[in-house]
């Protein structure tokens, strides 16, 4: 049976859906197979978006229709028979799952304690422990979706605790913990403990306030007006709108009000007010806006619309219908939805989850035990937690790149490594806040910065007074970024790189090997790909780097494999690739991977390693048994060294592609610091699961 957890609130709008996002990102942590379930659905004629928020997350395999319950008719119409639904629905999903997080009613149809008490009947007979959500501010207002309500005091909080503490026993739910979310943040403490008074059997946390997870986006305000976007980047979009301010009065007047974040709304007549506001956006000396609404039955005079193209804003500007008045209603009105195709948001959401509640805890009281398998979900959970053990200082060199400064914002706010960016200050922190992210807290370097030129052309000019270099020529190279980027992590700026999102492979590495050089008994830099697959990690090399290795780079291509492999948690089981297994083949290639093979069980007799070897007598025990059996790394390998670059690479994307395996990677190894290569279409979790690595090898590197 599996074990769920069934949260639910004592009122709407109270943000069940960040702690079922938190709740859901946690149990994926620890057990493979994680559901969801929605008992009584929004809406009959809309698909509930929180629910498909919750799907989307990569640790769950459901369909929408099999984890919906009833509707709210169904409720009105025959409570009874709609709880027997819920229940026959729900334990489909069950039996699919080890966990799953089932979301109670949203509070859009019958009055709250009706609701609460609905509610705690369906968790009694699904025989499902209560998460309680309490919202931490005042009942809604018209301004509340931009986060101004007011806070609600301990005692406050403590009377509604009390309220739906009572309703939850009197139908026999069984409280597992509580969570205030959206608690005042100057009172956190105070809050808990006086919900803790109440429920003195069970855990108590706190999610503050945070205005971005509930002000909305422009996306949903160009929907809420049902407006058009007429010029500005489709992906600014996502840009959160903090406040609201009319531009109705004169020019002088309006540039005083705006403040940061802003969505302004300006009379589609008025535009000595639209070129001042967007003048304003451009000039660096005024607040950065999310967006502006033209409203109003006016057409944009041309010559003007000439002048706002040539100011080349790529800020959202939405054209709606209607007059002032209604339109800013209409804003004010919005509220913001979390959903996974907002990462910036969605990740907010993880972090403060994560940051407020303790997961270790909140799985103890589920009584889910970690699981032995590792699904791909899972191993980047403990890339992350194991990157964030040890805070290391990363450097990313391509600023320009819009997913460099996405997964900059997402490895800042999961705190997964320190950053150094490379660009221009001001060019990058001013794309960053047009695309809505927060990358305060990294270090952004111009590479053409005089001081760090000057340091790293004399010391470039040392490392390669051999090969005639000048001054003059290494102050001309070192502005590169991959030569910056690389100097930086060899004279101890930073404690690694990861590069190649724009630029080459040959580009990205090329420097380390002139400078960071290999490790002292390694005669070549290789590389792996991590390969998690749906219950193991494997260790797949050399895939990237090595196009025809000699037996003796075989060897240390395994014996850098395997090093690699012990640490990230994997027992290095090695097996050198052949098309013949033992003494069954013969040939050049097979007596090269035999003599690869001779020579790692001299460099390291430590290592289980087997070769010549087959894939499938390496990775099917039955096929071992018949062709090498006895052996301690036949049908068990962890570890599994190609014998070229042809095949190695075929087959890691065969099996990633075929199998669907998560590759992650190439991971760089040899090398004295870490430098790490992406592929130029990495994707942005693809940058962050490679910084996290790069951090876990120079965590490595610094304690040896």
């Amino acid at each position: 049976m599996a074990r769920s957890i069934y949260i639910t609130s004592a009122e709407g709008h109270s943000g069940k859906s960040t702690v079922a996002l938190g709740v859901l990102d946690s149990l994926s942590r620890v057990t493979p197979r994680v559901g969801v379930f929605r008992t009584i659905s929004r809406s009959t004629t809309a698909r509930d978006y929180v629910l498909e928020m919750l799907l989307e997350h990569d640790g769950v395999d459901l369909t929408y229709d099999e984890c919906v319950g009833v509707s709210y008719d169904d409720v009105r119409a025959d409570p009874g028979r709609a709880l027997a639904e819920i229940v026959e629905r729900y334990k489909r999903v069950e039996d699919k799952c080890d966990a799953v997080v089932v979301l109670g009613s949203d509070y859009t149809d019958v009055g709250s304690p009706a609701e609460l008490a609905f509610n705690a009947r369906i968790a009694a007979n699904l025989g499902t422990p209560v998460l309680l959500v309490l919202g931490g501010r005042q009942s809604q207002g018209q301004a509340e979706a931009l986060g101004q309500t007011a806070p609600r005091s301990p005692e406050q909080t403590g009377q509604i605790a009390s309220l739906a503490v009572a309703e939850l026993s009197r139908g026999n739910a069984e409280l597992a913990a509580t969570i205030v979310n959206r608690a005042d943040g100057d009172r956190v403490d105070e809050i808990i403990a006086a919900v803790r008074e109440l429920t003195p059997n069970s855990p108590v946390w706190a999610l503050p306030e945070d205005r971005l997870l509930v002000a909305p986006t422009m996306g949903d305000i160009l929907r809420s007006v049902e407006g058009e976007l007429v010029k500005g980047e489709q992906a600014l979009l996502g840009r959160e709108a903090l406040g609201v301010t009319v531009a109705a009065m004169s020019v002088a007047g309006v540039l005083p009000r705006l403040e940061e974040g802003d969505v302004v709304i300006i009379p589609a007549d008025r535009a000595d007010a639209l070129v001042a506001t967007l003048l304003a956006n451009s000039s660096g000396t005024f607040p950065s806006l999310a967006g502006i609404v033209l409203n109003g039955p006016f057409e944009v005079p041309e010559p003007v619309l000439r002048l706002v193209e040539g100011l080349s804003s790529s800020i959202p500007i939405i054209r709606a219908d209607g007059d002032t008045y209604a339109t800013a209603v209409r804003i004010m009105n919005t509220r913001g939805r979390l959903a996974a195709s907002g990462q910036q948001r969605y990740t907010r959401a993880l972090s403060l989850f994560e940051q407020n509640v303790d997961i270790d805890e909140l799985t103890r009281v589920l009584g889910v035990a970690r699981a032995r398998v590792v699904t791909p979900l899972m191993f980047q959970y403990q890339l992350l937690e194991r990157a964030r053990g040890n805070l290391q200082h990363v450097v990313l060199p391509e600023g320009s790149d819009d997913r460099i400064l996405r997964a900059a914002a997402i490895l800042l706010e999961r705190g997964v490594a320190k950053l150094t960016i490379l660009g221009e200050p001001f060019e990058v922190r001013a794309r960053a806040i047009e695309l809505g992210l927060d990358i305060a807290d990294a270090d952004v370097l111009s590479p053409f910065d005089a001081v760090f030129v000057d340091r790293f052309a004399t010391e470039y000019t040392r490392l390669r007074a051999h090969k005639g270099m000048t001054y003059d020529k290494a102050a001309d190279l070192v502005t590169d970024v991959s030569y910056f980027g690389t100097m930086m992590v060899h004279m101890g700026y930073a404690d690694g790189m990861v590069s190649g999102a724009a630029h080459t492979t040959a580009h990205t590495i090329r420097p380390s090997f002139e400078i960071i050089k290999t490790k002292p008994g390694t005669s070549v830099v290789s590389s792996v790909f991590l390969m998690s697959l749906a219950d193991r990690v494997l260790v797949y090399g050399d895939c990237a780097v090595i196009p025809d290795p000699t037996s003796d780079q075989l060897a240390d291509i395994a014996v850098s494999s395997a090093a690699t492999a012990r640490q990230f948690g994997i027992e290095p089981r090695v097996a050198m690739l052949s098309y013949s297994t033992g003494e069954s083949g013969t040939g050049a290639d097979v007596d090269k991977v035999r003599q690869a093979t001779a020579y790692v069980r001299e460099r390291a007799p430590e290592l289980l390693v087997e070769g010549p070897i087959q894939y499938d007598a390496a990775s099917d025990a039955a096929v071992a048994q018949a062709k090498l059996p006895g052996s301690d790394v036949a049908g068990r390998a962890t570890v599994f060294v190609f014998p070229d670059l042809n095949t190695g690479n075929n087959t890691y994307k065969a099996v990633q592609r075929s199998a669907g395996a998560l590759a992650i990677g190439p991971v760089l190894q040899g090398l004295n610091k870490p430098i790490n290569d992406l592929s130029r279409g990495a994707l942005v979790d693809d940058i962050v699961n490679t910084v996290a690595i790069t951090a876990i090898q120079a965590q490595e590197q610094s304690s040896t």
